[in-house]
């Protein structure tokens, strides 16, 4: 429907004179601290899960943000944490620097993306002003690096945009929402660096169309995601896929499926930490098969509802309409029998009887049979007389506003009337000798609703046809369930009697995890108190 009214143009449709773009994902090794981090977010999600903190004092959102923080960088948790060398950051400082000095003669120019840690002057610490810092103490000038948010106006924005093009600043540091739709400074753009990943594919898209877009002098142009092995970053960017994949079947080029899997959560659900912070391919073979499952338990249940339809078809439905039809073909070819005793007399008139009077001319019948219409006391049917051995009555139609003729045998046939008097007794000539098609028709229809049934009683026999993919995923999923329940508990630390008995029992992640999979519902984004929309951003 959507596709009925929309017209989509998509990039490999228009052909635009763009750069052919190179993109990668450079992939940083976490630090040990972050590893530790990244841990105690599990037992953070763990302990929400089990509703044992008040979620104003942590929620799953604090959570997202704080992964999402550690995956860039552990000192935006506290500035007095060591600085890791192979963070994702100083990668991409060394990328920047190397960037920076090929393209020198010609005034190469690169973008910097980064939603987190803007620059707020506060004195607190930012991925900003830490990367600037270091390219200077590289070699670059500072003058030639510049951040978006530091041209608070239009005219400081576009005096900005004017250097980056002309190669006076080469380094350009923004956040999607400041430096995405409406930032012109492709001329020498050559490389974009994202050190963190948008929540919407959009704003993927917004950043990567800073470079890909005509006007730029560069033939080949390197797009690089950067991401930290082991914590939420790859998430992120699985979700992303996801959402974009979801997006992908309605705006395209070319036809559209006809249903779709929409995937919009912003906060990670418990099971997904579980899943990143262990680091156990067992748990995300769990987590893919418990969608897969999932997703098949609710094509089974549709097949039951519709085998169930079926069923009652079959046992009501069908019968009541064979029996109904073969009623009304048998009450039709009586009353064509009817109609043959009572032709019409050829190039005369057969006589009509109307409250009692009978008229032998056509015309004055008609006219009768009009002025009857004008004496009806309201729109209900009324029985006036007779034509040619059927019972004649009158009613108002109220919804084609129009008076009808319905002559009965054993079946009723509404006639609509005009204003000619002439015109009106020729309407119920030709109603009396259309039952030869009114005996087609009917007979058709019955014959189709006997091969209707024929087909429902097949169809209904039929197993679900992804019965032994179900089983054998479900077995599958049981036997993981079943190793991951012992490897929670072979890793469980050990605890005093007497303090177990004065915990609280809490419920593992993993015994949710195998709650999680004989549900079919998809997990909605958590809301806090201060998240009254649910949105994570």
């Amino acid at each position: 429907m959507f596709k009925e009214v929309a017209d989509i143009k998509t990039s490999d449709q228009l052909h635009l004179p763009v750069p052919d773009a190179k993109f990668e994902t450079v992939v940083a090794k976490p630090s040990e601290i972050q590893k530790e981090m990244v841990q105690e977010l599990s037992k953070r999600a763990a302990k929400i899960h089990s509703g044992a903190v008040d979620a104003s004092e942590d929620n799953m959102l604090c959570v997202t943000n704080d992964g999402r923080k550690i995956g860039l960088d552990v000192r935006l948790m506290n500035p007095l944490l060591p600085d890791d060398p192979n963070s994702k950051l100083n990668t991409c400082v060394r990328n920047v620097l190397q960037i920076w000095e090929d393209g020198k003669e010609q005034k190469l120019t690169q973008l910097l993306f980064c939603d987190l840690s803007t620059p707020k002057n506060d004195g607190n610490f930012n991925v900003y002003d830490d990367i600037r810092k270091k390219l200077v103490a590289a070699g670059v000038p500072e003058s030639e690096i510049e951040f978006i948010h530091d041209a608070d106006t239009e005219a400081k924005k576009a005096a900005l945009f004017s250097k980056v093009r002309s190669g006076d600043v080469r380094i350009l540091l923004g956040s999607t929402a400041k430096m995405g739709a409406g930032t012109n400074v492709q001329s020498r753009l050559v490389a974009v660096h994202h050190l963190d990943v948008g929540w919407k594919p959009s704003d993927m898209t917004q950043r990567n169309g800073r470079i890909i877009r005509q006007g730029n002098q560069n033939k080949q142009v390197r797009i690089y995601n950067y991401v930290t092995e082991g914590t939420f970053d790859s998430y992120l960017f699985q979700t992303l896929e996801n959402k974009q994949r979801f997006i992908s079947q309605i705006m395209t080029s070319k036809s559209p499926v006809r249903s779709c899997d929409d995937v919009d959560e912003q906060a990670l659900s418990y099971a997904e930490i579980k899943a990143l912070c262990a680091g156990n391919p067992l748990i995300k073979e769990k987590m893919d098969l418990d969608v897969q499952v999932a997703k098949l338990k609710v094509l089974k249940a549709d097949h039951q509802s519709q085998k169930f339809r079926l069923e009652d078809k079959l046992l009501t439905k069908f019968p009541a309409d064979i029996q109904e039809t073969t009623a009304y073909i048998a009450g039709v070819k009586s009353d064509a029998e009817l109609a043959a005793a009572h032709p019409q007399v050829q190039e005369g008139f057969c006589g009509m009887t109307i409250r009692g009077v009978a008229y032998d001319e056509k015309k004055t019948a008609g006219e009768r049979l009009l002025l009857a219409c004008s004496e009806l006391p309201n729109s209900e049917e009324k029985v006036i007389g007779s034509y040619r051995g059927f019972e004649l009555s009158l009613r108002f139609d109220t919804y084609h506003s129009e008076y009808q003729a319905l002559l009965k045998g054993q079946r009723k046939y509404p006639v609509a009337l005009g204003k000619d008097p002439l015109g009106c007794i020729i309407r119920l000539d030709h109603s009396l000798n259309d039952f030869p098609e009114r005996i087609t028709s009917a007979e058709y229809e019955l014959a189709t609703l006997k091969q209707q049934q024929a087909a429902a009683q097949i169809e209904v026999e039929k197993p679900f046809p992804q019965e032994e993919e179900l089983a054998e995923k479900s077995a599958r999923l049981a036997e993981l369930n079943a190793q991951l329940d012992v490897d929670e508990k072979h890793h469980e630390p050990e605890q005093d009697e007497e303090e177990r008995e004065d915990e609280p029992r809490r419920p593992s992640v993993l015994a949710a995890l195998e709650e999680k999979a004989d549900k079919t519902e998809i997990v909605k984004p958590f809301k806090s108190y201060l998240d009254k929309d649910g949105d994570a951003r």
